[in-house]
């Protein structure tokens, strides 16, 4: 692991860091952040998961999640959404390929050879992390927007006992039932067993549970009706028994100003899971 930068934030390093990544077999860029603590404190750790078009750096940058972090004692992490590199498949779209991995382990060619976000995000990811930073594996939660949204949601619910808490800012909660979902065609094929593992409705129908979820989605967000959709995952959660909180913010529209303005709420819910 390479350290690209550290800075002080808050009482705490907010560091970028490399590496090479044996499931997306290239360079891998991610940001920690640690608050400061006493020597041999490990602390809960946070997962952040970004959407389309995004690296680790927009929550980075402009998440405004560093005082929070800092007062609850939390460790931030914010993988990359995808594989990056010159030799790295892409298309001239920009909700697909670079920028837009969905948090899914590709089958198809050309895509299967670097497109293994999944497996880099719940496994070798988490490996580093353990290893390189004072994180309490056994308290972790995840969080996400948009497609990141969409990867809290279903690596949560696929994972129940890993993560105490799962939230969403503006979430696509059933990408299968939407036109973002042409990615899981491409990504995974026909195989429609494998796209409802990769697709939050889908997964409640199927049986996974969590106790609760938390998600926040405006209510002028440009994305709302066609893609996102937050009525089909009331329902599925209704359906199932999950307590569900699916704040609809008036005014608020896609933008890291609607998910930095309600990041401190989301915090606050994690911790008080993560320390019970």
């Amino acid at each position: 692991m390479d350290t690209v930068s550290t800075s002080r934030a808050h009482g705490g390093t907010q560091g970028v860091y490399r590496h090479a990544s044996a499931a997306t077999g290239t360079d891998m860029t991610f940001s920690v952040y640690v608050p400061d603590h006493a020597p041999g404190v490990r602390l809960p750790v946070v997962w952040y998961l970004s959407g389309l078009t995004c690296t680790h750096a927009n929550v980075t940058d402009k998440g405004e999640f560093r005082a929070h972090c800092a007062r609850h004692g939390l460790i931030f992490v914010a993988p990359d959404t995808s594989p990056r590199g010159d030799d790295v498949p892409d298309e001239d779209a920009w909700d697909f390929a670079k920028g837009a991995g969905f948090y899914v382990d590709a089958t198809q060619a050309p895509w299967a050879a670097n497109y293994r976000m999944w497996s880099y995000v719940t496994d070798e990811l988490p490996a580093l992390i353990a290893a390189q930073f004072p994180a309490d594996m056994d308290r972790q939660s995840i969080m996400g927007h948009s497609m990141g949204g969409h990867g809290a949601l279903t690596i949560g619910l696929t994972h129940p006992e890993r993560f105490r808490a799962v939230s969403a800012f503006a979430p696509i909660v059933a990408p299968t039932q939407v036109p973002w979902g042409k990615a899981l065609d491409r990504y995974l094929g026909d195989d429609r067993a494998a796209q409802r593992r990769h697709d939050a409705v889908a997964l409640i129908e199927d049986g996974a549970r969590v106790t609760e979820l938390l998600v926040d989605q405006g209510d002028a967000d440009a994305f709302l009706t066609e893609q996102l959709r937050p009525e089909l995952l009331a329902a599925a959660c209704d359906a199932a028994g999950i307590d569900l909180t699916l704040r609809m913010q008036p005014g608020y529209d896609h933008s890291y100003h609607f998910v930095s303005t309600f990041m401190g709420d989301h915090l606050d819910w994690h911790a008080a899971r993560l320390s019970a």
